[in-house]
């Protein structure tokens, strides 16, 4: 047996022994563990960047939204029906109406005289008997003016009068294709003062100009007879007075040669219902022209300019680029680049139908301009050379004028020569009135 003193210090032999083995075996397992620590350390680095990659991945593989497809695309649908469906009623309440009148007007020439029950009515019989009420009609109308005269001063009594004559003689003594057409003209001019009142102009921008980017429809009908220049609406008004009153008598003749032969005592509905449906073709030509064409090109444009980064050569110019916004930028970028679409207004489709019509129905006619130099030239000639005027102005660009509308009513006006009779006759046919309902 050992003594206690011995045993004291191999016992302190033995725990200095024990306590630097596990000393150093806890050295030694920290020490194997940091190898441990650091490979976790770079599995999970990968395992985020894997997760990126994956991501990066997904998002590649996702079509990318262009510009051009975030933009809303204007439609056309709306437009084509709404031209479509008020043309088909211009038409039918046209043909309805002159059916109507032609019966009317039959009936009051056979009251006049019963030589009429065995002598054939024509329809120059049925235009005199209307024009000879019109006339009567307008001198009782001077008799009633003339008598709320007598009230007038002496002096101011015989001028009034003339100037009602003068007014009013000239109406009684023109075709009814003029009168129509003057009508026309009226309305074009009530509406050209409607733009002269400032309180108005908003309105009247919104209502009566056709801007193919606001989605509306019936402003294709209303802008027909809208005018903001008075000199676009005297160019409008002249040409009308001229090339109109010739459209209704070619429109009236070709009736004539119609067969079954029908009676028609007024051609006034006929070419309301003509000028409104060529107004509406040639306005809906222009729309979508501008939806269609122009408009994805534009878009085309602006997106390519928002993806130019300017270049700046001198450290100024870039502190100058590096402080204005996106939008200033891209402002300033497209200000000048991109074209805008501009609304339309105005009868000059209309218009170019008749003229048209008028160059295809007497290709012998000449015209002349009322403004020097007023050289006459042949009427297909004069038409031709404006459809050529019209073709380079979509080619180059030209902004001046609606050139697409100025086409659709030329096109119109040839169509409507060809088969327009032809249409006609068969509208009228749906609408037949019975005499003996009158």
């Amino acid at each position: 047996m050992l003594p206690p003193l011995l045993r004291c210090r191999i016992g302190l032999r033995a725990f200095r022994t024990s306590t630097t083995t596990s000393t150093l075996g806890t050295r030694n397992f920290f020490r194997t563990n940091v190898p441990l620590q650091s490979e976790l350390r770079n599995r999970t680095l990968k395992d985020r960047e894997a997760v990126l990659t994956f991501r990066e991945t997904l998002n590649r593989s996702k079509p990318q939204e262009t510009f051009s497809g975030k933009v809303p695309k204007p439609g056309v649908r709306k437009q084509v029906l709404f031209a479509g469906l008020v043309s088909l009623f211009a038409f039918s309440y046209a043909a309805s109406r002159t059916n109507i009148e032609t019966e009317y007007w039959k009936k009051r020439l056979t009251d006049t005289s019963s030589v009429w029950l065995y002598q054939s009515i024509t329809t120059t019989d049925l235009k005199r008997v209307q024009n000879a009420e019109l006339i009567r009609d307008l001198r009782d109308w001077f008799g009633r003016i003339n008598n709320k005269l007598q009230d007038m001063p002496t002096l101011l009594r015989p001028w009034l009068g003339l100037a009602f004559v003068s007014i009013v003689q000239p109406y009684a003594d023109a075709s009814e294709g003029k009168r129509i057409c003057w009508k026309i003209c009226l309305l074009n001019a009530g509406v050209y003062l409607a733009w002269k009142v400032q309180r108005w102009q908003p309105s009247m921008a919104v209502r009566f100009m056709h801007n193919p980017l606001s989605g509306l429809s019936y402003t294709l009908l209303t802008s027909m007879f809208s005018h903001k220049s008075v000199i676009h609406l005297l160019f409008n008004c002249l040409a009308l007075e001229s090339f109109g009153s010739a459209a209704y008598y070619y429109l009236m003749r070709e009736q004539a040669k119609e067969q079954p032969p029908m009676l028609e005592s007024t051609g006034a509905y006929h070419f309301l219902a003509f000028f409104v449906t060529a107004g509406l073709f040639s306005g809906l030509v222009s729309h979508v022209a501008a939806v269609k064409f122009m408009y994805p090109r534009y878009i085309t444009q602006l997106s390519v300019a928002t993806r130019a980064t300017p270049k700046t050569d001198t450290w100024a110019a870039a502190v100058a680029a590096s402080t204005k916004t996106a939008a200033a930028k891209v402002a300033e970028k497209t200000a000048v680049a991109v074209p805008q679409i501009l609304p339309s207004l105005g009868a000059s489709g209309a218009v170019y139908a008749a003229v048209t019509m008028t160059a295809l129905a007497f290709p012998d006619s000449q015209v002349a301009l009322f403004i020097p130099p007023s050289y006459p030239i042949n009427i297909q000639t004069a038409v031709g050379g404006l459809v050529a005027l019209d073709m380079i102005g979509i080619l180059r660009g030209w902004r001046m004028f609606d050139h697409w509308a100025h086409l659709g009513g030329a096109a119109f006006g040839c169509v409507y020569y060809a088969y327009g009779p032809s249409f006609w006759q068969g509208m009228r046919v749906i609408f037949p009135i019975d005499p003996s309902n009158k």
